[in-house]
């Protein structure tokens, strides 16, 4: 596949890239700081900006599917969504967070007394783009929720998959940014979670 991916350089982003060069797709890797993505065969390098609708659209184009791989908080799902619109790319995969996940009926992990102050706003900002895109008509979209700790680790390929619900163990609820990827690729070569949200975790 030819997948343009947003944020290549971060968290979550770097290791997107190197599970998708590691299955063999061609990956168009697109951040503010380009000079921070590793240069591997495989991969085009892209100097982006996820404000600038039009200039995203033109590099979105022609690929198979875009996954975007942003903070919430220093994105805005309004200009992301319309320059999916523009590019004319239906398939958008979306590294979600674990606040929108429900911890009880009705319940959502945000919500809860112990969910940290300081990551409220950008888990607040990842629910309302999960809303947005559940009123989506024209786009084929997948929104992952990791766990509530998401974090570098090993990739073991171990792992469960849940909807809505947030995923826990003895230990709690996390999953590597490694594991976090294998979940995602699997997604975009064989859909599973057309216009869904789903979550993965240990």
């Amino acid at each position: 596949m030819k997948v343009a991916l947003i944020g290549a350089s971060g968290q979550a982003g770097s290791r997107l890239l190197t599970e998708l060069v590691r299955r063999g797709h061609t990956v168009t890797g697109i951040a503010r700081h380009p000079e921070k993505i590793a240069a591997v065969p495989g991969v085009t390098v892209k100097k982006g900006d996820v404000f600038d609708k039009d200039s995203l659209a033109a590099l979105l184009k022609g690929h198979d599917v875009v996954i975007s791989s942003v903070h919430f908080s220093a994105s805005d799902p309004h200009i992301l969504i319309e320059a999916m619109r523009a590019s004319g790319v239906k398939r958008y995969f979306v590294v979600g967070g674990a606040g929108s996940l429900e911890v009880a009926p009705g319940v959502k992990l945000i919500d809860t007394p112990q969910f940290p102050a300081i990551y409220k706003t950008e888990a607040g900002k990842g629910g309302e783009f999960l809303d947005l895109l559940r009123q989506e008509k024209s786009l084929d979209w997948t929104f992952l929720s990791p766990s509530a700790m998401f974090v570098p680790g090993e990739r073991t390929g171990k792992f469960r998959l849940g909807k809505d619900q947030l995923l826990t163990n003895d230990q709690g609820s996390s999953i590597s940014f490694e594991d976090y990827a294998i979940a995602a690729v699997d997604e975009l070569e064989k859909p599973a979670h057309s216009r869904q949200r789903f979550t993965v975790g240990y």
